[in-house]
């Protein structure tokens, strides 16, 4: 077993907290906040999850623990300032009988995300608790009904994970909507909306299962953590759902001006993982959709701009660098027509669905194969120009169509990722 691993197996909590919690022996609902120096915006999101404990599960005890990356004493600062609990009163929610633990620690192992949810598990473990959710620390639509939403499939209805399903524009979320959506639909054959969500509900068994993994110390823990969650607990059959959550309000971006190293790594944790389930997803044919929960509203979110000429010139500009990559990554016929893309002039400019997605699958092949002497980071790089393409194609669907219109698109293009799959079939085996 490498190094990796082995760090990945040291408990992720820290020993005042593992002794605070068996002070507490017991509780039946853990909600988990990951944070890295989230101290101005931690504060909303403890006082929902009191707030939505003591509406929605007044008889069930409930731990909420923050799983702090960064600065700690930021964090508690943050808490010291809910001191007076008069949101309560002003909520119109009546306070609990014995008030909800607050804890905020910080986590031990290799920093990034998967190491916080890691900690959370940990913490929901010794507990014992029966259900848990996970909310992003940076949340600014958060209200006390998600605590309801993520929780009660898990309580109520037996369900091991509940995945977000939240009112997004058009041009948010592109990561999702062109590649984490359309493989797990055709893949796994389940349709769940955000597989990269940051805010889900979990059973204890679903903890259990998360935890005996030895990925802890690796990449696909560490920052792909919310789509391996999904994976995991599609291939391993637990009982999913989704809940309408609303609005997710955060810093949205123009995917061609920030791509952050989420592309690279979202996108090689889902590579990673058609290995790991090769046996599974290989024997999948056809899709059905997942139940969603929750008060589905009509909601406007706010609008992102997107520059598609800046998408095109990105595009266009990579084109001499990844040549050699393309060439040993793609099938002979979607190189060739990846050139004829990149000669178009930017008012025609399309990238063909069928092309994206025999090309993604090119790459995934790629990626897990690696035969053709090509690490995996080349080959990530090489594709994220193929994205700005694609992207650029959608937006200029979508342009003049409403949310609900661009919706349409995205599930036709899922459909045609499910037709196509034999095509990825056939180069695996």
């Amino acid at each position: 077993m490498s190094n990796s691993d082995m760090s990945g197996n040291k408990p992720a909590i820290d020993e005042k907290t593992e002794t605070r919690l068996k002070q507490i022996r017991s509780a039946d609902i853990i909600i988990g906040i990951p944070s890295y120096n989230n101290a101005k915006s931690i504060g909303r999101v403890i006082k929902a999850a009191e707030l939505g404990l003591a509406k929605y599960f007044p008889q069930h005890k409930g731990v909420i623990i923050v799983s702090e990356g960064g600065s700690v004493e930021e964090s508690r600062k943050s808490v010291e300032f809910l001191g007076d609990k008069r949101y309560f009163e002003n909520s119109f929610i009546s306070r609990p009988s014995s008030e909800t633990e607050i804890i905020v620690t910080k986590y031990r192992g290799p920093s990034g995300k998967g190491t916080a949810v890691k900690a959370i598990f940990e913490a929901g473990k010794i507990l014992n608790t029966r259900a848990g959710c996970m909310l992003d620390a940076d949340l600014r639509s958060i209200s006390p009904e998600w605590i309801e939403l993520l929780i009660a499939p898990v309580i109520k209805k037996n369900f091991g994970f509940v995945a977000p399903y939240y009112s997004r524009h058009k041009y948010d979320g592109t990561i999702t909507n062109m590649i984490a959506f359309p493989l797990t639909w055709a893949l796994y054959g389940r349709r769940v909306r955000q597989p990269i969500g940051g805010d889900f509900g979990f059973s204890s068994e679903l903890i259990e299962s998360l935890l005996s993994k030895e990925v802890w110390g690796s990449d696909i823990a560490r920052f792909g953590i919310d789509i391996w969650m999904t994976t995991v607990a599609i291939c391993e059959n637990f009982r999913i759902c989704q809940s309408f959550l609303g609005a997710k309000i955060h810093d949205e971006k123009d995917p061609g001006k920030d791509l952050s190293p989420m592309f690279r790594q979202v996108v090689g944790t889902i590579f990673s993982l058609m290995d790991i389930y090769k046996e599974k997803w290989l024997q999948v044919k056809g899709s059905r959709p997942t139940a969603i929960f929750g008060f589905e509203s009509e909601f406007a979110p706010k609008p992102i701009d997107v520059d598609i000429e800046n998408l095109i010139d990105k595009f266009r500009e990579s084109v001499p660098r990844y040549l050699p990559v393309w060439e040993k990554a793609l099938s002979t016929e979607n190189y060739d027509k990846i050139m004829e893309v990149a000669k178009m002039d930017t008012d025609h400019f399309e990238l063909p669905i069928e092309l994206w997605v025999k090309s993604l699958y090119d790459f995934a092949f790629a990626y897990t194969k690696r035969s053709n002497g090509l690490s995996a980071d080349e080959i990530i790089e090489s594709l994220v120009p193929v994205y700005y393409a694609v992207t650029a194609s959608f937006v200029k669907k979508a342009q003049n169509l409403d949310c609900h219109q661009a919706e349409e698109i995205i599930n036709q293009q899922c459909a045609v990722f499910e037709k196509l799959k034999p095509y990825l079939v056939n180069r695996w085996a």
